[in-house]
């Protein structure tokens, strides 16, 4: 009894029983720094009342909820300002270079998609074939060119010359889409990675820091909720024994009217 009757409240000093109050040390270490905080020269053997208690509870659990709140807006600013800060349009590599297109290159295009097939090489052939059975067998009359057909070299010469820029023009237009489509997909995993950075920080805050605070919201939920059930048990002792009480003076009452 002696030592119930010693214990005083950490923050008003008055007197609080063992059942009613907690010891610093057995508090969460965020909410004993708090309670250290405001009052510097407390000790963990120091005990501090329900009341008092909840207060401090309800303001760490406010401190927690704000510390997040304040992270996640962190978060999504930064994630908004990278989202506004890229100005670069992406673009359809293949749409803007058909409506670019000049006469010249859709010619080049042409040429060098026919150049570049089984058809032009069976054709080929055929011609080389029939160029030389027909001067050489001198076919219908034919002699243009005898053997070693110095006109036909020359006429794969001119073609060879002039087939080869052709095709070159169109190479340099498959450059340029490849130079934009490359650049289109440097901007976009630019902007990718940036965006996942930014995810992965989110996360991470919520799988270090929003989920931590939950669960010890509900712990504290848990422990509010016992101390009321443990003063609702004794509220409901405290009435038995107060009805007992008043039983049994009724009882006397009567028994002392009997007798008289």
């Amino acid at each position: 009894m002696a030592e119930k009757e010693s214990l005083v409240c950490l923050v008003d000093g008055q007197p609080v029983s063992l059942e009613s109050s907690l010891q610093l040390s057995e508090l969460e270490a965020g909410l004993r720094n708090r309670i250290k905080r405001e009052f510097p020269q407390s000790h963990t053997t120091d005990y501090i009342c329900g009341h008092h208690l909840l207060k401090y509870r309800l303001e760490h659990v406010d401190a927690m909820i704000n510390a997040d709140l304040k992270q996640t807006r962190k978060i999504n600013h930064k994630l908004t300002k990278a989202l506004q800060s890229d100005d670069y349009d992406i673009i359809d590599v293949n749409e803007s270079l058909t409506e670019s297109l000049t006469f010249g290159q859709k010619v080049s295009d042409d040429v060098a998609r026919f150049g570049g097939s089984w058809g032009f090489i069976f054709i080929f052939m055929f011609v080389l074939i029939s160029w030389m059975i027909i001067n050489g067998l001198h076919m219908f009359g034919v002699n243009f060119d005898n053997y070693p057909f110095i006109l036909l070299n020359l006429v794969l010469s001119c073609v060879a010359a002039i087939q080869a820029p052709i095709i070159m023009m169109s190479q340099n237009r498959s450059a340029d889409r490849d130079r934009m489509m490359a650049e289109n997909d440097y901007h976009v995993n630019l902007k990718s990675e940036h965006e996942l950075r930014l995810l992965h920080a989110k996360v991470d805050h919520l799988a270090q820091n929003q989920v931590p605070h939950t669960m010890e919201i509900e712990r504290f939920q848990l422990e509010i909720l016992g101390e009321i059930r443990q003063e609702l048990v004794e509220l409901r002792e405290a009435a038995a024994a107060t009805d007992g009480d008043s039983t049994k003076r009724r009882e006397s009452h009567h028994e002392n009217m009997d007798h008289s």
